[in-house]
């Protein structure tokens, strides 16, 4: 056994555990480690939120579908900026700019509720497009919900407003 020169002992060593015929050991993959904490959201019924209370209440449990989801949405996790007022207001006044600004905001929804998916360790599969697409339709609010409710399930049982780990 002849030993390393200078210089040479970091490789020496890599290659002296290397010759005695076994290979490095695979670490085993650990569970997502949680980087922060969030505000559980409230599970609506897709249908209800879509159909139902807007017929009921004439089209205003839309506008506070809208303000709530964006709101719960930075409850969950802060690093989203809280856009709730802006959101509204998109809605209510959107009309001075032809439409545009409401569709902007109905389109960022998607992009938001794809990072609360990832922050909850989900695949994003919210997509702003397809929102876009189902929203004019008249589909919109039942995919959002759907695809929020994916997010609201992956803690199970967590009571609304209870603290949940967000893992990315």
């Amino acid at each position: 056994m002849s030993y390393p020169q200078q210089g040479q002992g970091q490789q020496y060593q890599q290659q002296q555990a290397y010759q005695g015929g076994h290979a490095p050991a695979h670490q085993p993959q650990q569970a997502p480690v949680a980087v922060g904490a969030g505000a559980q959201m409230k599970r609506r019924n897709p249908v209800g939120a879509w159909l139902g209370l807007p017929i009921i209440t004439f089209g205003i449990y839309g506008l506070v579908w809208f303000f709530k989801v964006h709101t719960e949405l930075h409850e969950y996790d802060r690093r989203v900026g809280d856009a709730a007022v802006n959101a509204l207001l998109s809605l209510l006044f959107g009309s001075i700019t032809l439409g545009i600004w409401p569709l902007v905001m109905w389109v960022k929804l998607g992009g938001r509720i794809a990072q609360a998916q990832r922050a909850a360790g989900l695949p994003a599969s919210c997509s702003g497009g397809i929102g876009f697409l189902l929203g004019i339709f008249g589909f919109g609010v039942l995919y959002y919900q759907l695809q929020l409710n994916k997010v609201i399930d992956r803690y199970g049982d967590t009571p609304t407003g209870q603290q949940v780990s967000l893992v990315a």
